[in-house]
């Protein structure tokens, strides 16, 4: 028996860190310390909210699924809800407490009116945003599309119920945007990712004659210029149905340009990416942003070292464009930078 005790240490050591590395103890550990038994879900809150409660990395939440593959119906989550964590066949689940009894969640979350069900991320935040910038990509020229050429009475500057003439193809019956030319995107090699077109106004076509028409502005929030540029209101299809998830593939890029000039980043600020769906990335898919570390002096051999890149923040991609993407800082421990890297989470 005693020859035999270092044999049986040694597999119960095997087996202790088999368990520690076991799916269901690597789910347990997704779970923060402080994560509620229960909880009521209240106006105003969102899936990513809802998640960083429960998880250290809020992007992980589809995690909690795995252990109910049975689900099959999607349920959404309304403000009155009370979520209740438990153990699902050693994995940790959660359930739902509604009027009419318990419901298994799924991560899946089917379009209803927005002011009944939670929403994954702050929507307000990115309709705004939308609504005031879209991206040319780099295979359209911005030097072919409509554009102003003069107002009534020679007006150099139109505002709100202003007649225009635009040259330049444009459709019937359809509102039009009224945008200026902002920075180009750029990668770091100069290549073009697209190029910014800021929103100024709405318009309509009157009437046309030739390749001039004749057009009314709506709405303006800024003065109308000549060689303002016309497009068709972009059909913006701003999915509430995504959840934070990683991605599937190793992505890496950088942040290239903060929308409206802005130098330091911080929660709830838009950054574009030079990468898009090209690289895979979907609406819902996280990405973690990473601070090159200091240059420091050796204070032995005086030599300079680089210190390791440290995790400073968390970004979600809500509008992806072939090179490039706009998404939402969810999170930030340092103020993030034009030039910091954006990689795929580890799991």
């Amino acid at each position: 028996m005693v020859a035999g005790k270092p044999f049986y240490h040694s597999v119960l050591g095997v087996l202790l860190a088999w368990l520690a590395l076991s799916p269901a103890a690597q789910a347990w550990e997704r779970l923060r310390s402080d994560a509620p038994e229960r909880y009521e879900v209240v106006a105003g809150d969102t899936l990513w909210d809802i998640s960083a409660r429960y998880l250290r990395s809020p992007w992980q939440w589809p995690a909690l699924w795995q252990a109910n593959p049975q689900i099959r119906n999607p349920h959404l989550i309304y403000p009155g809800d009370v979520l209740v964590l438990g153990d699902c066949q050693g994995q940790p689940c959660l359930t739902l407490e509604r009027g009419q009894g318990v419901v298994r969640l799924s991560p899946q979350m089917r379009s209803v009116p927005e002011r009944e069900a939670i929403t994954p991320i702050p929507m307000d935040v990115v309709r705004s945003f939308l609504r005031d910038h879209r991206v040319v990509e780099p295979g359209e020229d911005v030097q072919e599309l409509a554009y102003v050429v003069g107002g009534d009475n020679q007006r150099l500057i139109s505002g709100a119920g202003d007649t225009l003439y635009v040259r330049g193809e444009l459709p019937a019956r359809q509102r039009l945007g009224i945008y200026r030319p902002g920075e180009p995107y750029l990668a770091a090699d100069g290549t073009l990712l697209g190029d910014e077109l800021i929103s100024i106004g709405e318009a309509q076509r009157i009437s046309s004659e030739g390749d001039i028409s004749r057009v009314e502005v709506l709405s303006a929030n800024q003065e109308v210029r000549n060689n303002d540029i016309l497009l068709p209101l972009e059909d913006i299809p701003v999915s509430e149905a995504f959840t934070p998830r990683a991605p599937l593939n190793q992505v890496a890029g950088r942040i290239v340009a903060v929308p409206g000039g802005v130098r330091f980043i911080g929660r709830l600020q838009v950054v574009a990416l030079d990468v898009g769906t090209q690289d895979g990335l979907q609406p819902g898919h996280v990405l973690r942003v990473d601070q090159q570390g200091e240059v420091v002096n050796d204070p032995r051999t005086q030599e300079l070292i680089q210190l390791p890149s440290t995790e400073a923040g968390l970004v979600m991609i809500f509008k992806p464009y072939s090179h490039m993407s706009y998404a939402l800082v969810m999170q930030a421990s340092n103020v993030l930078a034009v030039g910091d890297v954006v990689r795929a989470p580890q799991h």
